[in-house]
């Protein structure tokens, strides 16, 4: 049986798993290839498997179309065919954003849609609008309309697509209007007198909505959308992608119970008790552009209960080692303290831990996950993670 050497730390691998279709054995596909890591020598206690969601969602067929999302929104909010609907706060993205859109503008398909993004970037660092210009047009405050707007300012640097002039396309395919402007304040839209609104924004959404309930009313979140039924997700359509045509992919549902389950089949198939995970995007914030990766609500969909709530401290092992061989220390001896301070699981305000900031444990694993599975898929949508996550 191969094992890995001893001087291999925290490792992590992408598992290839073929195409996963909705019906299929999630639990008993992955339990098989952890049958197959155990024979390698590759599977170990407290390993953690990390299961992209977008597998679980598809397996589960967790899929909505856009008319359902119409039909709900025009129930909720009250709307008819000739109403204006405003949307605050989406973020930029194609396959996150413009379905979503246009199962919105079919809501009110003789209406308006009006859509208020954030300047100059978006809730995740997608630029809207070359900050330059917003500096010099009024700045952070500033209302600004995208048809007074010049179009190489609108460029995105990364895609170079206007995403004002692409969702205004995605709405008038619906046969609405559309209106898009620029401004920081979400009461902003009103202004355009909507008579219901979406809250899009996705970790400040709650904050958005009491915003704009202070002086409307008639306001709800994307999570309020598609979240209660059979094919729903508790995070509605927050979290969700394009599918195909007209089709938007949810997040998946009953998270805790599929890994628990999984758990449990890899177990008694090997006799190793793992944590598992079902990861989202990963809290990654690309430095040249400033995009922050996390689009989904969180980075973690469900997962084993020891799992939840941990968090990964540790010894600041450089520090320590300075400070231990200034003290005349030998090589042995500062070995043999890092080794103790790791053993007594000390906490945030010891001098040994100083400059380790604590981090949620699923925020780690699924920004490692992500990372190796890759957001253009690199056909490993199962992770294995060895030496990061320490169980008591």
């Amino acid at each position: 049986m191969k094992t890995l050497p001893a001087y291999i730390g925290s490792a992590a691998f992408g598992l290839k798993m073929g195409v996963f279709l909705p019906g299929c054995d999630l639990i008993g596909e992955v339990s098989r290839r952890a049958e197959e890591l155990y024979r390698d020598g590759l599977l170990d206690d407290g390993d953690v498997i990390c299961i992209t969601e977008s597998v679980v969602a598809r397996v589960q067929n967790n899929i909505v179309t856009t008319d359902q999302v119409a039909e709900e929104v025009k129930e909720r909010l009250n709307l008819q065919p000739k109403s204006t609907l405003g949307v605050v706060f989406p973020i930029a993205s194609r396959n996150r954003f413009s379905v979503v859109l246009e199962g919105l503008a079919k809501a009110v398909p003789e209406g308006r849609v009006v859509v208020q993004f954030s300047h100059p970037e978006d809730e995740v660092g997608n630029q809207v609008i070359d900050p330059a210009y917003v500096e010099t047009h009024g700045g952070a405050g500033a209302v600004l309309r995208h048809r007074d707007i010049p179009g190489d300012l609108l460029l995105h640097p990364v895609t170079k697509l206007d995403y004002g002039s692409y969702y205004a396309d995605a709405i008038r395919r619906q046969g609405a209007t559309p209106v898009i402007f620029y401004a920081n304040d979400p009461q902003a839209i009103l202004a355009e007198q909507p008579d219901g609104i979406v809250a899009a924004d996705i970790r400040t959404r709650e904050q958005t909505k009491a915003r704009l309930q202070q002086v409307f009313a008639n306001c709800i979140t994307l999570q309020d959308i598609c979240n209660d039924g059979d094919i729903a997700s508790s995070w509605g359509l927050l979290g969700s992608n394009m599918s195909s045509e007209g089709k938007l992919k949810l997040a998946p549902k009953d998270g805790d119970a599929i890994t628990q389950d999984i758990q449990a089949e890899i177990l008694r198939r090997t006799g190793r008790n793992v944590e598992v995970m079902i990861y989202g995007d990963g809290a990654y914030k690309d430095p040249e552009t400033g995009i922050y990766e996390l689009a989904d609500p969180v980075t973690t969909f469900g997962c084993t209960p020891r799992l939840n709530n941990c968090v990964r401290g540790g010894v600041k092992y450089k520090m320590l080692a300075d400070q231990l061989h200034a003290e005349g220390k030998s090589v042995e001896e500062i070995e043999a303290a890092i080794k103790d301070a790791r053993n007594n699981d000390l906490g945030a305000d010891h001098m040994e831990t100083e400059g380790t900031t604590p981090r949620r444990m699923t925020d780690i694993l699924a920004s490692l996950a992500d990372l190796v599975s890759g957001s253009s898929d690199a056909g490993t949508p199962v992770v294995v993670v060895k030496s990061i996550y320490r169980s008591k």
